[in-house]
């Protein structure tokens, strides 16, 4: 590693350590993760006492690689992206399983260093089951999702998030084929909710592992 990779990593680092502090002051319990390879252990003895597991559709998530570890575990995993999944009635099935899950896995499109997490849903499924339901909510966020402040994560995921995702997804919209936010009014528009959590849910079980490393978009 290069000198100014050093200098990168240890910026953000702080930055890192900067967002954990946030969050436990909102509430919620939060884990500085040096690499992903620390994000997974967490996650992977978190899960053990877990019958049911729910994935939240995350890139981030999937980049793990931790569904075949977790399925090896005898785990019941409730995936809507799942390809065996031949129709939306069966998706949607999923997606209310979740729901009600033990865990569920997820990341956030954006977080401020003020401890604020922001995500842009199109049907809300994520959200929902983030906010309540599940025995336990994990969420790992890469360091390339931290943002100074609400106004800055929101426009981070229409600029440069939602595209992506949007062509991730091969959904009909104007930003999957240009790249750019249209701010359309198509059908299929996967940013139809914001949701910015301030503190923890009350009766909810939050945890937050924020990655020194880039991860998902």
């Amino acid at each position: 590693m290069g000198f100014t990779e050093e200098l990168r990593n240890w910026n953000y680092e702080q930055r890192c350590q900067a967002a954990v502090k946030a969050l436990e002051k909102n509430r919620f319990t939060a884990l500085y993760c040096a690499n992903k390879e620390a994000a997974i252990d967490y996650i992977l003895k978190e899960a053990a006492e877990a019958e049911t597991i729910g994935f939240g559709g995350s890139r981030t998530v999937a980049d793990l690689g931790i569904q075949d570890q977790l399925a090896a575990m005898g785990k019941v995993l409730h995936d809507h992206n799942n390809p065996g999944l031949i129709n939306l009635e069966e998706k949607i099935k999923v997606m209310m399983r979740q729901l009600t899950s033990d865990l569920f896995l997820a990341s956030a499109n954006a977080l401020t260093l003020s401890g604020n997490i922001i995500n842009v849903d199109g049907n809300g499924n994520r959200v929902a089951a983030m906010i309540f339901g599940p025995k336990k909510v994990i969420l790992v966020v890469g360091r390339n999702k931290l943002v100074d402040g609400v106004d800055e994560g929101i426009k981070r995921i229409k600029a440069y998030a939602a595209p992506l995702a949007a062509k991730r997804l091969n959904i009909d919209v104007p930003c999957a084929k240009t790249g750019f936010c249209m701010d359309c009014n198509s059908p299929g528009r996967i940013c139809t909710i914001t949701v910015i959590l301030e503190r923890k849910p009350r009766l909810s079980d939050i945890r937050v592992l924020v990655v020194n490393e880039e991860m998902g978009f």
